[in-house]
This record gives structure tokens, C-alpha cells and sequence, in this order.
């Protein structure tokens, strides 16, 4: 696949306008909410942004040798590129989906209130850490079990998932429906501008270079490919260190929950399984982390969870795992005491991976499915 093609003035001028309004936002400011609901808000700004600058491209593209313009200010269908983070945020985790990781504990999610007895204490303590690291020991070894793929530079990532998530911008968790999300990652090094694509609501988009990446977006933590993931180290104390070294600092955020949070946007899709073996294992020498016995995803498959409370924002994050194979099902995020979001037990972002698989296009359905 080749990218380089030459870009056109108004692209440049647009470019522009970006950097210039990056450099006019101020300085980050107090999240005061977890880390995958951070960057989905910060992803929300980015799509506005990006449409008008599709507008603007749009209109000059149209305007005659004469200076004049046809006035027609609406962009032609699919054109309009949009800004989604890959997983996980999500996402972010997500996270996914990151994707940070994008399941209520005891309980099906249905209306995105209910808390999990318990939930609101956010209490952990050394005891709590023995299971954790015995339980992600055991999702550690079936996950080195798995059969790597083959995956070619030209290729792509395919994920399905059910997504929740809560908006914020009234200043308080206003819960949304359930969508079903597809999306296309390419796995070219890059750096690329155009990422891949995603799915929701009928609508297809493209997934654009992360703000300020103005000639493209390298592979790494921000766009994690199966080659880059096999870079990782294996060594689970190598791999900690190495996370916690490259993971972005912020002065406001819990830097362990940064680093537990950057691991779950790993999980759930096409991994080396050497490097997700790691990955378990450097998760459970992460402080507070927990075991959950019984908990639930998006779709309602009960299974078994790992948690970490975030308590500068008072979120619970949990990855939830088939109770049999201990594959990864999915992430939900919630309150777990009162906040000025919303009371304990206010859903913030949940994902349930369905299905994952390579494709050889971007929009192309798999042939075959393969579980994560």
C-alpha cells in the first residue's frame, strides 16, 4: 500500500488550521473521569473539528478558476471523514478501546444504574491481590496457547462489538443505548493519515491520524498492529517497565491505573499470543489490581472479571473473561462511589468483542470468524 500521495493546498491549509488550533486549547486540565471517557470526549472534539475542515475542503475543491463559488455547502455523501480511537477506547480501551477497555458485576447491564453489592467502598487490600495474580496467571498461560496469526502489512483488523458508553457534556452521565460498532484497522507501519474504517448506525467512516499527527500516525500504543504488539517484550518485568515508560504521563492522573487501562486497550483483538501471555502477567503486578469471581458483559455472558479502582476518579474498571477458556469478552468502567457525574454505579463505558478476525480490505466482512 503506498500514502504518499501529494496532499493538495486546501488539505495543507486545513492541516494548518489544526495545528494552530492545538496550539490555542489549553493545557490539559483535571480529567475528573477515567481515561477511556477522557479520550472518547477528546475524540468528540476531533470530529467536529474534522468535519468542518472537510466543509472547507469541500467548498474550495468547488470553487470555479474565476474565485467564485457554487455555494453548495454540503459535503458530498461519504465524505465526511470522522475521528474514532481505536481500541478503546475505548476506544478506549476501546481502550480499545482501548480499544481501551470498553459488565456489571453479579448483574446483566440493562439500564447502565445498577451497582454490584458492594461496589460502592472501592476498598482493596494485599489479600485481594493473591487471586488476582493466580487468575491472570491462568488467563496468562491460555493465552500463550492460542495460534498466532499470519497477518500481512496490507491487511486489516476486523472487530465487531456492542458498545455503551455515557455522555458528559452536560456535566453529568447521561447513559446511551447499545450500538453494534464494526471497524477496519490497517496493519501498514505507517505512518499513516487514513487508519482504517468503522461502523455504527448504518454509517461508515474513516478513521483519521490522531490530532497533531500531521504526517500520520506511527504504530504504537496509539495504533497498535499485530507486528508492533510482536515487537513487545515477552518478559513481564520488562514489559511493565517498558509500559510504564512509554505510557503519557499526566500530573492529575493514578499512574498505575494509566498503565492498567493501556493494557486493556490491548485485549480482545488480533494479539501475538506470546505478547498477551506478557501482557496478563504484567497486569498482575500492577498494585490493586483484583479478582472478581462473577461478573457480566454487554451481552450478558457471565464469566469471571479482573478489576482495578481508580480512586482520584472513583471509576472501577473490569475485564471479564469466559469462565472455560478464559478468553476476553469484554471491559466495562462505572462509578463505584458518588461523584458529580452521577451516584455509584453510573455506567461510564462498556464493550463486548464479539468477533475479530483479518481481511484483506478495508469494509470487507470475514470469511471465517475467529474468537479472541
Amino acid at each position: 500500500m503506498n500514502h504518499r500521495d501529494t496532499p493538495s493546498t486546501g488539505a495543507r491549509r486545513s492541516d494548518a488550521d489544526i495545528e494552530a488550533i492545538a496550539r490555542l486549547l489549553p493545557p490539559p486540565a483535571h480529567r475528573g473521569l477515567p481515561h477511556e471517557q477522557h479520550l472518547h470526549h477528546k475524540e468528540r472534539l476531533m470530529r467536529t473539528i474534522d468535519r468542518d475542515k472537510a466543509d472547507r475542503t469541500d467548498r474550495t475543491d468547488r470553487t470555479d478558476h474565476t474565485g467564485r463559488s457554487d455555494r453548495t455547502d454540503q459535503a458530498a455523501p461519504g465524505s465526511r471523514p470522522a475521528r474514532r480511537l481505536l481500541r478503546p477506547a475505548l476506544l478506549v480501551p476501546v481502550t480499545a478501546l482501548a480499544l481501551g477497555g470498553i459488565l456489571v458485576t453479579g448483574v446483566a447491564l440493562t439500564t447502565g444504574d445498577d451497582a454490584p453489592a458492594g461496589a460502592a467502598t472501592g476498598r482493596h487490600d494485599a489479600r485481594n491481590m493473591q487471586p488476582a495474580a493466580a487468575l491472570l496467571d491462568r488467563i496468562s498461560d491460555a493465552a500463550g496457547r492460542g495460534d498466532a496469526l499470519h497477518v500481512e502489512d496490507d491487511q486489516f483488523v476486523y472487530t465487531r462489538s456492542k458498545v455503551r458508553e455515557a455522555d458528559l457534556t452536560s456535566g453529568k452521565a447521561v447513559v446511551g443505548p447499545v450500538r453494534d460498532t464494526e471497524s477496519w484497522v490497517s496493519q501498514e507501519p505507517g505512518p499513516l493519515r487514513k487508519l482504517g474504517l468503522t461502523r455504527s448506525e448504518g454509517e461508515t467512516l474513516p478513521i483519521n491520524a490522531q490530532l497533531g499527527d500531521t504526517h500520520g500516525t506511527p504504530e504504537g500504543l496509539g495504533r497498535p498492529t499485530y507486528h508492533w504488539l510482536s515487537t513487545l517484550p515477552t518478559d513481564p518485568e520488562k514489559l511493565l517497565g517498558h509500559l510504564y515508560a512509554k505510557v503519557p504521563k499526566s500530573d492529575e492522573a493514578e499512574r498505575d491505573q494509566a498503565v492498567f487501562d493501556s493494557i486493556g486497550s490491548l485485549l480482545g483483538g488480533a494479539t501475538p499470543p506470546e505478547t498477551a501471555a506478557a501482557l496478563y502477567r504484567a497486569a498482575a503486578r500492577i498494585p490493586g489490581v483484583t479478582k472478581v469471581p462473577s461478573a457480566k458483559d454487554l451481552t450478558g455472558r457471565t464469566g469471571v472479571a479482573i478489576a482495578r479502582d481508580d480512586k482520584t476518579f472513583g471509576a472501577r474498571t473490569e475485564w471479564v473473561f469466559d469462565p472455560q477458556d478464559l478468553t476476553f469478552l469484554g471491559s466495562r468502567s462505572y462509578l463505584f462511589r458518588d461523584t458529580t457525574y452521577g451516584k455509584a454505579g453510573t455506567l461510564m463505558s462498556a464493550e463486548a468483542v464479539i468477533d475479530f478476525a483479518v481481511v484483506d480490505k478495508a469494509g470487507q466482512a470475514p470469511a471465517t470468524s475467529q474468537e479472541s
